[in-house]
C-alpha cells in the first residue's frame, strides 16, 4: 500500500512531465480506436440496409468463376440476368406468397442539361433500377411521383441536393443500349443510410429496354413466404422447381452475409491499413515513453536513494515506477478511446461531404473497442518503462549523498552497439540480396525482413553515432553560432543514449517517408519512360470511373475516323477477355487476354523475346508473355486450348513470345477478329479504352474533332501522352499524400518526443541553466542554445531516416524492375524538404522548452538541488 501510495503521490506531482508521454498515448489510442469504430459504422450501415431490403428467399443467376477479372458482366455492358417467365415458376412453389422481379444495373452515366455527370466522384457507383414494391423498403418518394412511361426517372434526394436538382428537369440517361432523354418524375430519399451511391429509378418495362436492351428478364427475384415454412425450407423447395444448379439462391441472412463478406473485404484492408499507421505512431510512442521515464529516474536519483536507505528493496522501487506507468497508460488510453470516438464521427462528417451519408445513430462501439484500446496502450506503456523500472531499482542508498539528476549512461553500452551494428548489416544485407533474385515473389521476404533487422539495428546502434554525427553538425551548423553553438552541441552530445532514441522516433516516420517517395518516384519514372518508348497512338480515350467504353462513345470516335478526309490514321479497341488456358500436357490456368485490332502493333510496342507478333494478331494466333511461358513450359508453336467465358472453346498457336510491359502487365494477346471467331457479339465484352492515332502532321485538327465528338460523353477523358503522363504522376501523387497525412500521426508523436525530452532535459540542467545566466549567458542565447540542441537532434533524426529510406526504396525498386518497372529515381525535391522539414521541426519543438526554460529566475534557479 506505501508503494502504491508513494507512486500515485509521484505520479500527481510530476504530472505536468508526463503529459506528453500521456498524449503520445492518447494520440495513438485514438487512432486505433477511431479505426474500430468507423469500421464498425461502416459496417452496422451496410448490415442495416441489406437486412431492409432483402426478401426471405432471393433468387439470381449463378456466379461466374471468372469473377474479379476483366470479363465480368460490367465488361458485356449489362448485368447477368434470369428470365422473366422463372417468376411463374417461383410463383407456384407451395410457401410462396409474392415473387418481386426486379431489374438494377450499376452500368449507366446520368448527364444533366449542363452536360456534366451528376454520379458520385468518390468511387461509389451510379445505380439504375426499376421502381417497384421492393425499393419502398429502403426508400420513399419526397417529392413529385414514381416514374411512368418511357422519359421519366426518379433521382434519390441526396444526389438532388448536391446537383440542385428540381422535379421537371431534363436528363441524359447513357447505357450500352444508347442515350436515352428523360425528365425528373420525382425525388426519393433514403429511408436508411445512403452508401454513398447515386440512386435511379425506372418504370419497370422502361428500365428492361433501357438497362437490358429490351431483354425479358430480370437481374433478381425477391421471393417472400407466406409464413408456412422457414427461409431454408423455402429456398430448397423454390431450389427443387427451378434447379439448384441453373440459379443462385440464398435465403435473406445468406444474402446479407454474402454482401457484409464483399464489404467486408474492403472494409478490412482499410481497417489493416489504418491499424498499422497507429501502431507505427505506437512504435515512435514507446521511445517518448522510455525517455521520459528514464529523465524521471535520473531527476529522481538522490529521492530514490533515500527511498533505499530508509528499507525500500529494489522491487519496491521497481514497482513504484511501474505503477506510475500503469497510471499513464490507463489514463491516456481512456481519455484516447474517448477522442477515438470523436475521431470516429468526424470521419463520418468528412464523408458525409462526399455523399456517403453515415448517420450517428448507427455508431457501433462493440465491447472490444475500449478494451482492445486500453489493454493495448496500458501494456506498451508498462513495456516501454520496464527498462527504466529496473535501472531505478538498481539504485543504491549512495545514491543519495549525489546530486539528483546526474546522467547516467554517458556512452552507449558496447554490448548494445555491437548487437545493432550486426542487426544493421544483417538487414543492409537481405536488402541488398533482393538485387539477386530471379522473380518478385522471391525476394519479398529478404525485403520484409531487411527492413525489420536494419531498423532494430539502427535503433540500437544510434546512441553510438551520436558522437560521430552531432559533431559533424556542429562542425557545418552550429560553430557559426560561437560559443552558444557549442554548448548546444555539448548538451546533445551529453547523453548519447537519450539522444539516440529521441532522434529514432523520428527516424522511424522520415525512413517511412523516404522509402514511399523512392518507390512513388520510381513507379511515375517507369511508366512515364514506358510510355514514351512503346506508346505510339496520339490519345487514349477512357472513362474517367474506370467502367467500359460504351457503344455509342465508340462510334462517335470511329466516325471522326470514316469522315472524308478525316485527321484520323486509326482507332484501335483494347478490350479483355478471361479465359481457362490448357497447354498441351494438360496443365490448367485462368489468365487474361488482350483482344484489339493489328493497328495495336504500332499503338502500343512490345518487346518480343521469340516468335512475330504480328503473327500472334493473325486469326487463330496468340502472344504469350514470357513470365507465362516460363512458368508454363509454353514455346512459339505450341498449340493452347482457349475456353472463352462467354464463349467456346479453340485452339489458339503461340506464335510470338513477349516482354512485360508497365502498362499492359503479364497480358496474353491476340487479336479482336479471333476474339470475335469464338465469342458472340453480345457477349464480347465491351472495350476499356481506345487508341487514337492521328494522320501525320494533323495531331491539332484530330485532337479537336475527337474534343468535339466525345461532349455529349462527360464519363469520358481524351488524354495525350504527356497527359497520360501527368495523370499518372498526380494519381501516385494523391496516394503518396493520403500515405503520408497517415505517416503524420507518428511525425506528430516524435515531436512530442522531442518537446518531452528538451522540457525535461531544461527542468534537469535547472541549477546548470542558472549559473550559466549568472556568469552573463542572456536570455535570447539561452532560448538559441536551445533551439540548436533541438534542430541538432532533430537533423540527426532525419540522416537516420532518410539514410534508410533510402535503402528500402531502393529495395523494393529493385523488386519492381522484375515486375516491369526498372527506373530507380531518387526523389531528391522531397528528400531535400525531409531535412528542411526536420531542421523546423526542432525549431518548433523547441520554442515552449526555450520560453520557459529563459524565464527562469537565476537564484532561485541556482538555489534549486
Amino acid at each position: 500500500m506505501t508503494v502504491l501510495r508513494t507512486s500515485v503521490r509521484n505520479f500527481m506531482a510530476h504530472k505536468g512531465r508526463m503529459a506528453l508521454s500521456g498524449m503520445a498515448v492518447l494520440l495513438s489510442v485514438a487512432f486505433v480506436c477511431g479505426t474500430l469504430v468507423f469500421t464498425g459504422t461502416m459496417t452496422t450501415t451496410f448490415d442495416k440496409l441489406f437486412a431492409r431490403t432483402a426478401s426471405d428467399v432471393m433468387v439470381g443467376p449463378v456466379e461466374r468463376p471468372g469473377g474479379g477479372g476483366f470479363d465480368v458482366p460490367s465488361a458485356v455492358g449489362k448485368p447477368d440476368t434470369v428470365p422473366a417467365a422463372l417468376a411463374a415458376e417461383v410463383a407456384a412453389v407451395p410457401g410462396v406468397e409474392r415473387v418481386t422481379g426486379t431489374v438494377s444495373s450499376p452500368l449507366v452515366v446520368v448527364v444533366d442539361a449542363a452536360n456534366e455527370n451528376i454520379g458520385p466522384t468518390t468511387g461509389a457507383p451510379t445505380i439504375a433500377s426499376a421502381w417497384s414494391e421492393v425499393e419502398l423498403r429502403s426508400m420513399e418518394v419526397r417529392e413529385g411521383a414514381p416514374p411512368r412511361g418511357p422519359d421519366e426517372i426518379m433521382v434519390d434526394a441526396d444526389t438532388a441536393g448536391k446537383k440542385g436538382l428540381a422535379v421537371g428537369d431534363p436528363l441524359r440517361v447513357l447505357t450500352a443500349f444508347g442515350d436515352f432523354p428523360v425528365r425528373i418524375s420525382g425525388i426519393a430519399a433514403f429511408t436508411v443510410t445512403n452508401p454513398g451511391a447515386t440512386v435511379l429509378y425506372f418504370e419497370g418495362p422502361v428500365a428492361r429496354q433501357v438497362l437490358l436492351g429490351g431483354e425479358d428478364a430480370y437481374t433478381e427475384l425477391y421471393v417472400d413466404g407466406d409464413g408456412t415454412r422457414t427461409d431454408e425450407e423455402l429456398r430448397d423447395a423454390v431450389a427443387a422447381a427451378v434447379g439448384a444448379e441453373e440459379y443462385r439462391l440464398r435465403t435473406a441472412q445468406e444474402y446479407a452475409d454474402d454482401s457484409k463478406d464483399a464489404i467486408g473485404e474492403v472494409m478490412s484492408v482499410v481497417q489493416y491499413v489504418l491499424l498499422g499507421f497507429a501502431g507505427i505512431a505506437l512504435l515512435v510512442g514507446v521511445f517518448l515513453i522510455v525517455n521520459t521515464f528514464s529523465m524521471l529516474v535520473a531527476q529522481r536519483t538522490r529521492e530514490i536513494g533515500l527511498l533505499r536507505a530508509i528499507g525500500s528493496g529494489r522491487g519496491q522501487v521497481n514497482r513504484s515506477v511501474l505503477i506510475e506507468a500503469l497510471l499513464l497508460g490507463l489514463i491516456g488510453s481512456v481519455l484516447g478511446f474517448g477522442a477515438g470516438i470523436g475521431l470516429a464521427v468526424g470521419l463520418m462528417v468528412v464523408l458525409r461531404e462526399f455523399g456517403m451519408n453515415l448517420s450517428t445513430d448507427d455508431l457501433t462501439i462493440g465491447w472490444s473497442v475500449p478494451v482492445s484500446g486500453v489493454v493495448l496502450g496500458t501494456v506498451v506503456t508498462l513495456l516501454a518503462a520496464y527498462i527504466p523500472a529496473r535501472r531505478a531499482g538498481k539504485i543504491t542508498p549512495m545514491a543519495a549523498l549525489r546530486e539528483a539528476g546526474t546522467p547516467g549512461d554517458v556512452r552507449a553500452g558496447r554490448v548494445r552497439a555491437a548487437v545493432g551494428g550486426v542487426l544493421a548489416v544483417g538487414g543492409l544485407g537481405l536488402l541488398a540480396a533482393t538485387a539477386t533474385v530471379e522473380a518478385a515473389s522471391q525476394g519479398w521476404g529478404y525485403l520484409a525482413l531487411g527492413i525489420v533487422l536494419s531498423l532494430l539495428g539502427l535503433i540500437l546502434v544510434a546512441p553510438a553515432l551520436v558522437g560521430l554525427v552531432v559533431r559533424v553538425l556542429g562542425v557545418l551548423l552550429l560553430r557559426v553560432f560561437g560559443p552558444v553553438g557549442r554548448l548546444a552541441e555539448r548538451n546533445a552530445l551529453r547523453n548519447p543514449r537519450r539522444t539516440g532514441a529521441t532522434a529514432s522516433a523520428l527516424m522511424i516516420g522520415l525512413a517511412l517517408v523516404s522509402a514511399l517517395s523512392v518507390v512513388g518516384a520510381s513507379m511515375v519514372s517507369s511508366a512515364t519512360d514506358e510510355i514514351d518508348r512503346s506508346v505510339g497512338a496520339d490519345f487514349m480515350v477512357s472513362p474517367v470511373d474506370f467502367g467500359p467504353v460504351l457503344p455509342d462513345v465508340g462510334a462517335a470516335v470511329a466516325g471522326v475516323r470514316d469522315s472524308d478526309g478525316g485527321p484520323l490514321a486509326s482507332v484501335t479497341e483494347y478490350r479483355m477477355l478471361s479465359a481457362e488456358i490448357t497447354t498441351a500436357d494438360g496443365r490448367v490456368t485462368e489468365r487474361q487476354l488482350s483482344a484489339a485490332q493489328p493497328s495495336m502493333l504500332t499503338d502500343l510496342t512490345v518487346g518480343t523475346v521469340a516468335g512475330d507478333l504480328e503473327r500472334a494478331y493473325e486469326r487463330d494466333g496468340i502472344a504469350v508473355d514470357a513470365d507465362a511461358a516460363a512458368e508454363l513450359g509454353i514455346g512459339v508453336g505450341d498449340e493452347l486450348t482457349v475456353a472463352f467465358e462467354r464463349g467456346a472453346s479453340a485452339v489458339l498457336t503461340v506464335r510470338a513470345i513477349t516482354e512485360k510491359s508497365t502498362l499492359e502487365g503479364g497480358t496474353w494477346a491476340l487479336s479482336l477478329e479471333t476474339a470475335r471467331a469464338h465469342v458472340p457479339d453480345e457477349a464480347l465484352p465491351l472495350p476499356l479504352m481506345l487508341f487514337v492515332t492521328a494522320q501525320d502532321g494533323r495531331a491539332d485538327e484530330a485532337r479537336t474533332a475527337l474534343e468535339t465528338a466525345l461532349e455529349p460523353y462527360p464519363q469520358m477523358e481524351l488524354l495525350d501522352q504527356y497527359e497520360l503522363k501527368e495523370q499518372i504522376r498526380a494519381q501516385i501523387g494523391q496516394l503518396l499524400n493520403m500515405v503520408y497525412g497517415l505517416l503524420a500521426l507518428a511525425v506528430i508523436v516524435a515531436v512530442l518526443g522531442v518537446v518531452n525530452t528538451l522540457a525535461l532535459a531544461v527542468v534537469e540542467r535547472t541549477r546548470e541553466i542558472g549559473l550559466m545566466r549568472a556568469i552573463g549567458l542572456s536570455r535570447r542565447q539561452l532560448r538559441r542554445m536551445i533551439r540548436l540542441e533541438s534542430v541538432v537532434i532533430a537533423l540527426f533524426g532525419a540522416l537516420l531516416g532518410t539514410g534508410l529510406g533510402l535503402a528500402w526504396g531502393a529495395a523494393a525498386q529493385r523488386l519492381m524492375a522484375l515486375e516491369g518497372m526498372p527506373v530507380l529515381e531518387i526523389p531528391w525535391p522531397v528528400i531535400t524538404a525531409v531535412f528542411a522539414g526536420a531542421a523546423l521541426v526542432g525549431l518548433v519543438a523547441a520554442l515552449a522548452p526555450a520560453f520557459r526554460a529563459g524565464r527562469m529566475n537565476i537564484l532561485t534557479a541556482i538555489a534549486t538541488e
